[in-house]
């Protein structure tokens, strides 16, 4: 026991640490363009740290015999493998280190909570009772952390859109549906065309032939098929709860506050497919759905465990 708590004290260390230069490469990379190595610098970096949290989490499946999503330091390291995966994910495809320079630092803030600020008893993984030995427990806890990490990421591209069309006119020319083929866009310098002012403050429009425009219309793009794909994780994950919750405690639905935050989360997702698939949605009002999105997310995830007590006893406070 004492050896696999020293391995996981080293591998927390070295997923904090292959994180926070990841970040501070992507920063450097979107910083100073003339610096080719510092995106493939962040991507390293970020390939070592979902490594090491596979690792751990593989150990703990391994050493305690279920699936390691026991307990809220589980399930916040799950959480951030998912970022840290699609994170990868994308930047295989894509050449803009922007998307990891803002997930990056989700990342390392999640990873630094979960190993400094959550006591050493809520790192060790218990026995399980007999209500959480369940094949649809490990499906329904599962399949929601990787929908709440693919939704949160898709959201946080959104947010990145706002942040950089503040205050500006947006004329996206791609399809709502994000048809576009990402492969033929050039992003490797997109993220300074914006920062450094390749929009006019005097117009305030964006040139549609313009790198700027091109990144928008990649961030557009990318939040909705990242959110595309996250939203039937989140429809299966809820079905599998409430499939559980009948074996567990009775009853598919109990208007449990865990429950009813992830029926609300799954609303506004909806909302925002809706509106893109069957409204011709794209760019700002798109982006402020899933910016309120994240928001929910967090609160379905972390916030319902202040606000009270529910059948759902996981997490910190509850």
């Amino acid at each position: 026991m004492v050896i696999s708590m020293n391995i996981q004290n080293l591998l927390d260390n070295l997923t904090f640490l292959s994180l926070f230069i990841g970040m501070l490469a992507y920063w450097t990379s979107v910083s100073f363009t003339s610096l080719k190595s510092g995106a493939k610098i962040g991507f390293i970096s970020v390939s070592v740290a979902n490594l090491a949290i596979f690792t751990n989490l593989g150990l703990r499946w391994l050493e305690n015999g279920y699936f390691p999503l026991s307990n809220l330091y589980e399930s916040l390291l799950f959480f951030t493998w998912g970022i840290t995966a699609i994170t990868i994910a994308i930047e295989k495809n894509i050449a803009i280190s922007l998307i990891g320079a803002v997930t990056s630092p989700l990342s390392l803030f999640v990873i630094g909570f979960a190993t400094l600020s959550l006591p050493e008893g809520m790192q060790k993984a218990a026995p399980l009772v007999p209500a959480l030995k369940s094949n649809w427990l490990m499906m329904h806890v599962s399949i929601m952390m990787l929908s709440y990490s693919t939704l949160i990421t898709g959201s946080l591209l959104s947010i990145l859109f706002l942040v950089l069309t503040l205050g500006k006119n947006v004329s996206l020319q791609g399809s709502s549906l994000g048809t576009t083929s990402l492969e033929e866009v050039d992003t490797r310098n997109m993220s300074m065309a914006v920062l450094e002012g390749t929009v006019t403050n005097n117009t305030k429009s964006l040139n549609s032939d313009s790198l700027s425009l091109s990144l928008l219309e990649t961030l557009d793009n990318l939040s909705y098929r990242i959110i595309g794909f996250g939203f039937p994780l989140l429809t299966t994950g809820i079905i599998a709860g409430a499939v559980w919750a009948n074996e567990a405690w009775g009853a598919y639905w109990s208007w449990d506050p865990k429950e009813t935050w992830a029926l609300i989360t799954w609303f506004v997702f909806a909302a925002y497919l809706h509106a893109r698939i069957t409204k011709s949605w794209q760019g700002k009002r798109p982006a402020i759905l899933a910016s309120i999105g994240f928001i929910v997310v967090w609160i379905c995830y972390l916030g319902v465990n202040f606000l009270g007590k529910g059948l759902h006893s996981y997490g910190w406070v509850a």
